[in-house]
Protein backbone atom coordinates (compact mmCIF):
# COMPACT_ATOMS: atom_id res chain seq x y z
CA UNK A 1 0.00 0.00 0.00
CA UNK A 2 2.52 2.19 1.08
CA UNK A 3 4.18 1.49 -2.38
CA UNK A 4 1.38 2.17 -4.24
CA UNK A 5 0.72 5.47 -2.99
CA UNK A 6 4.31 6.81 -3.58
CA UNK A 7 3.44 5.44 -7.08
CA UNK A 8 0.24 7.55 -7.48
CA UNK A 9 2.09 10.65 -6.05
CA UNK A 10 4.94 10.44 -8.35
CA UNK A 11 1.77 10.21 -11.04
CA UNK A 12 -0.05 13.31 -9.95
CA UNK A 13 3.78 15.59 -9.58
CA UNK A 14 4.58 14.22 -12.91
CA UNK A 15 1.01 15.39 -14.42
CA UNK A 16 0.28 18.54 -12.44
CA UNK A 17 3.84 19.40 -14.39
CA UNK A 18 3.09 18.47 -17.60
CA UNK A 19 -0.22 20.21 -17.07
CA UNK A 20 1.73 23.56 -15.91
CA UNK A 21 3.88 23.44 -18.89
CA UNK A 22 0.83 23.32 -21.48
CA UNK A 23 -0.64 25.90 -19.74
CA UNK A 24 2.49 28.22 -20.40
CA UNK A 25 3.12 27.22 -24.02
CA UNK A 26 -0.95 27.27 -24.82
CA UNK A 27 -1.79 30.62 -22.72
CA UNK A 28 -4.48 32.35 -24.20
CA UNK A 29 -3.07 35.51 -25.59
CA UNK A 30 -5.41 38.85 -23.98
CA UNK A 31 -6.67 42.00 -25.47
CA UNK A 32 -4.82 44.96 -24.58
CA UNK A 33 -1.70 43.26 -24.84
CA UNK A 34 1.20 45.17 -26.37
CA UNK A 35 4.64 43.93 -28.21
CA UNK A 36 7.78 45.96 -29.11
CA UNK A 37 9.10 45.45 -32.27
CA UNK A 38 12.09 46.52 -32.99
CA UNK A 39 11.78 47.60 -37.43
CA UNK A 40 14.27 48.87 -39.79
CA UNK A 41 13.58 52.14 -41.22
CA UNK A 42 12.71 51.37 -44.73
CA UNK A 43 9.52 49.90 -42.65
CA UNK A 44 8.21 52.31 -41.35
CA UNK A 45 5.42 53.07 -43.10
CA UNK A 46 4.64 49.28 -44.10
CA UNK A 47 4.81 48.16 -40.22
CA UNK A 48 2.28 51.00 -39.08
CA UNK A 49 -0.13 50.25 -41.49
CA UNK A 50 0.04 46.70 -40.22
CA UNK A 51 0.15 47.45 -36.86
CA UNK A 52 -2.59 49.02 -37.26
CA UNK A 53 -4.81 46.51 -38.91
CA UNK A 54 -3.44 44.04 -36.46
CA UNK A 55 -4.58 45.72 -33.66
CA UNK A 56 -7.50 46.52 -35.17
CA UNK A 57 -8.50 42.62 -35.51
CA UNK A 58 -6.37 41.11 -32.32
CA UNK A 59 -7.21 44.00 -29.76
CA UNK A 60 -2.77 43.54 -29.46
CA UNK A 61 -0.88 46.74 -29.88
CA UNK A 62 2.74 46.31 -31.74
CA UNK A 63 4.59 48.98 -30.48
CA UNK A 64 7.55 49.85 -33.64
CA UNK A 65 11.19 51.19 -32.59
CA UNK A 66 12.24 52.33 -35.76
CA UNK A 67 16.24 52.55 -36.76
CA UNK A 68 18.89 50.85 -39.22
CA UNK A 69 19.40 47.26 -38.76
CA UNK A 70 22.54 47.71 -37.42
CA UNK A 71 21.69 50.04 -34.55
CA UNK A 72 18.52 47.90 -33.60
CA UNK A 73 20.74 44.87 -33.57
CA UNK A 74 23.65 46.75 -31.26
CA UNK A 75 20.41 47.57 -29.11
CA UNK A 76 19.53 43.78 -28.83
CA UNK A 77 22.93 42.94 -27.84
CA UNK A 78 23.33 45.37 -25.44
CA UNK A 79 19.57 43.96 -23.62
CA UNK A 80 17.24 45.92 -25.45
CA UNK A 81 14.09 44.72 -24.72
CA UNK A 82 12.57 44.10 -27.49
CA UNK A 83 10.10 41.12 -28.65
CA UNK A 84 10.88 40.90 -32.33
CA UNK A 85 13.27 42.44 -34.53
CA UNK A 86 12.26 43.03 -38.50
CA UNK A 87 15.69 43.52 -39.95
CA UNK A 88 16.23 44.55 -43.68
CA UNK A 89 18.64 41.73 -43.83
CA UNK A 90 19.56 38.18 -43.14
CA UNK A 91 22.96 38.27 -41.41
CA UNK A 92 22.01 39.87 -38.30
CA UNK A 93 18.87 37.74 -37.47
CA UNK A 94 20.86 34.74 -38.26
CA UNK A 95 23.84 35.97 -36.13
CA UNK A 96 21.53 36.41 -32.72
CA UNK A 97 20.09 33.19 -33.54
CA UNK A 98 23.52 31.52 -33.41
CA UNK A 99 24.70 33.57 -30.09
CA UNK A 100 21.39 32.25 -28.54
CA UNK A 101 19.60 35.37 -28.57
CA UNK A 102 16.73 34.96 -31.17
CA UNK A 103 14.51 31.71 -32.34
CA UNK A 104 15.08 30.74 -36.33
CA UNK A 105 14.55 33.59 -38.36
CA UNK A 106 11.99 33.88 -41.41
CA UNK A 107 11.74 35.81 -44.56
CA UNK A 108 9.19 38.71 -44.35
CA UNK A 109 9.75 40.76 -46.96
CA UNK A 110 12.02 41.38 -50.13
CA UNK A 111 13.04 45.12 -51.28
CA UNK A 112 14.34 47.23 -53.85
CA UNK A 113 16.88 50.22 -53.49
CA UNK A 114 16.24 53.63 -55.96
CA UNK A 115 17.57 56.48 -56.36
CA UNK A 116 14.71 59.08 -56.12
CA UNK A 117 14.95 63.19 -56.42
CA UNK A 118 12.22 65.66 -55.83
CA UNK A 119 13.24 67.35 -59.43
CA UNK A 120 11.66 65.36 -62.06
CA UNK A 121 14.50 66.97 -64.56
CA UNK A 122 16.69 64.95 -62.61
CA UNK A 123 15.38 61.96 -64.02
CA UNK A 124 15.67 63.18 -68.13
CA UNK A 125 18.83 61.12 -68.30
CA UNK A 126 18.28 57.94 -69.64
CA UNK A 127 19.97 55.85 -67.07
CA UNK A 128 20.63 56.60 -63.33
CA UNK A 129 24.21 56.26 -63.89
CA UNK A 130 23.85 59.19 -66.11
CA UNK A 131 22.08 61.16 -63.92
CA UNK A 132 24.64 61.17 -61.15
CA UNK A 133 26.99 62.23 -64.10
CA UNK A 134 25.19 65.50 -64.54
CA UNK A 135 27.75 68.28 -63.21
CA UNK A 136 24.69 70.47 -61.08
CA UNK A 137 24.50 67.42 -59.03
CA UNK A 138 26.12 68.34 -56.33
CA UNK A 139 24.79 66.67 -53.43
CA UNK A 140 23.76 62.66 -53.33
CA UNK A 141 22.04 61.04 -49.98
CA UNK A 142 22.98 57.49 -49.17
CA UNK A 143 22.10 55.73 -46.16
CA UNK A 144 25.37 54.02 -43.72
CA UNK A 145 26.51 52.04 -45.40
CA UNK A 146 27.91 50.05 -42.42
CA UNK A 147 24.84 50.01 -40.34
CA UNK A 148 22.01 50.22 -43.00
CA UNK A 149 21.66 47.19 -45.39
CA UNK A 150 19.72 49.91 -48.34
CA UNK A 151 22.90 52.16 -48.27
CA UNK A 152 25.29 48.92 -48.57
CA UNK A 153 23.23 47.58 -51.47
CA UNK A 154 23.79 51.34 -52.57
CA UNK A 155 27.24 51.44 -52.62
CA UNK A 156 27.73 48.15 -54.01
CA UNK A 157 25.39 49.66 -57.41
CA UNK A 158 28.01 52.40 -57.52
CA UNK A 159 30.89 50.17 -57.10
CA UNK A 160 29.89 48.25 -59.94
CA UNK A 161 29.42 50.95 -61.32
CA UNK A 162 32.64 51.71 -61.48
CA UNK A 163 31.63 55.41 -59.41
CA UNK A 164 31.83 54.49 -55.77
CA UNK A 165 35.33 56.59 -55.58
CA UNK A 166 34.46 59.00 -58.07
CA UNK A 167 31.36 60.54 -56.25
CA UNK A 168 32.90 60.54 -53.13
CA UNK A 169 33.07 64.40 -51.98
CA UNK A 170 29.11 64.52 -53.34
CA UNK A 171 27.48 61.52 -50.78
CA UNK A 172 26.00 62.59 -47.74
CA UNK A 173 25.76 60.11 -44.99
CA UNK A 174 22.54 59.62 -43.08
CA UNK A 175 21.96 57.15 -39.96
CA UNK A 176 19.32 55.33 -41.86
CA UNK A 177 17.50 54.65 -45.57
CA UNK A 178 14.56 56.55 -44.30
CA UNK A 179 16.57 60.04 -43.32
CA UNK A 180 18.27 59.33 -46.95
CA UNK A 181 14.81 60.17 -48.14
CA UNK A 182 13.98 62.67 -45.80
CA UNK A 183 17.13 64.54 -47.20
CA UNK A 184 16.19 64.29 -51.21
CA UNK A 185 12.34 65.09 -50.44
CA UNK A 186 13.36 68.65 -48.85
CA UNK A 187 15.72 68.86 -51.12
CA UNK A 188 18.55 68.85 -48.85
CA UNK A 189 20.48 66.94 -51.28
CA UNK A 190 19.89 66.73 -55.14
CA UNK A 191 19.00 62.72 -55.29
CA UNK A 192 19.20 60.01 -52.52
CA UNK A 193 19.55 56.37 -52.47
CA UNK A 194 16.26 55.05 -51.23
CA UNK A 195 14.18 52.09 -50.43
CA UNK A 196 11.01 51.48 -53.07
CA UNK A 197 8.68 52.41 -50.32
CA UNK A 198 9.41 55.69 -50.28
CA UNK A 199 7.42 56.33 -53.68
CA UNK A 200 4.24 54.99 -52.14
CA UNK A 201 4.04 57.95 -49.13
CA UNK A 202 2.71 61.64 -50.71
CA UNK A 203 5.91 62.62 -50.72
CA UNK A 204 7.55 60.22 -52.68
CA UNK A 205 5.01 60.69 -55.52
CA UNK A 206 5.50 64.00 -55.99
CA UNK A 207 9.16 63.49 -56.88
CA UNK A 208 10.92 60.70 -59.89
CA UNK A 209 12.69 58.18 -59.38
CA UNK A 210 15.09 55.26 -60.95
CA UNK A 211 15.18 51.22 -59.90
CA UNK A 212 18.53 50.44 -59.09
CA UNK A 213 18.47 46.76 -61.14
CA UNK A 214 22.51 46.50 -60.00
CA UNK A 215 21.62 46.82 -56.73
CA UNK A 216 21.07 43.67 -55.09
CA UNK A 217 18.24 42.09 -53.51
CA UNK A 218 17.49 43.10 -50.28
CA UNK A 219 16.08 40.24 -48.45
CA UNK A 220 14.28 41.42 -45.32
CA UNK A 221 14.55 38.73 -42.41
CA UNK A 222 13.06 38.62 -38.71
CA UNK A 223 13.40 36.57 -35.53
CA UNK A 224 11.47 36.28 -32.60
CA UNK A 225 14.05 37.17 -29.48
CA UNK A 226 14.78 34.92 -26.78
CA UNK A 227 14.20 36.99 -24.20
CA UNK A 228 10.45 37.97 -25.41
CA UNK A 229 7.92 37.73 -22.34
CA UNK A 230 4.96 37.61 -24.87
CA UNK A 231 5.41 34.88 -26.62
CA UNK A 232 1.41 33.59 -27.40
CA UNK A 233 1.22 37.85 -28.81
CA UNK A 234 4.32 37.82 -30.57
CA UNK A 235 3.78 34.79 -32.20
CA UNK A 236 0.56 35.79 -33.17
CA UNK A 237 2.08 38.86 -35.32
CA UNK A 238 4.31 36.85 -36.57
CA UNK A 239 1.62 34.78 -38.18
CA UNK A 240 -0.58 37.88 -39.31
CA UNK A 241 2.68 38.84 -41.18
CA UNK A 242 2.61 35.60 -43.19
CA UNK A 243 -1.40 36.79 -43.96
CA UNK A 244 -3.32 37.94 -47.10
CA UNK A 245 -3.74 41.25 -45.37
CA UNK A 246 0.11 41.73 -44.64
CA UNK A 247 0.50 40.16 -48.22
CA UNK A 248 -1.54 43.36 -49.70
CA UNK A 249 0.17 46.10 -47.48
CA UNK A 250 4.01 44.87 -48.27
CA UNK A 251 3.15 45.31 -52.00
CA UNK A 252 1.09 48.62 -51.65
CA UNK A 253 4.60 49.45 -50.55
CA UNK A 254 6.92 47.66 -52.91
CA UNK A 255 8.22 45.18 -51.41
CA UNK A 256 7.56 41.35 -52.70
Amino acid sequence: MKNFKIVIALILIVLMSFLSSFAEEKAPVTAGEKISVAVAANFISAFKDMAADFEAKTKIKAEGTFSSSGHLYSQIINGAPYDLLLSADEERPAKLNKDGLADTPFIYAKGQAILWSFSKDFCKAKTWQDALKNEQVKKISIANTKTAPYGAAAKAALEKAGMWDVLQNKLVTAQTVAQSFQYASTSAVDAGFCAMSAIACDEGKKGCFYVINEAPEIIQSACILKRTTNRAAVEKFVEYLNSSAAKEIKIKYGYR
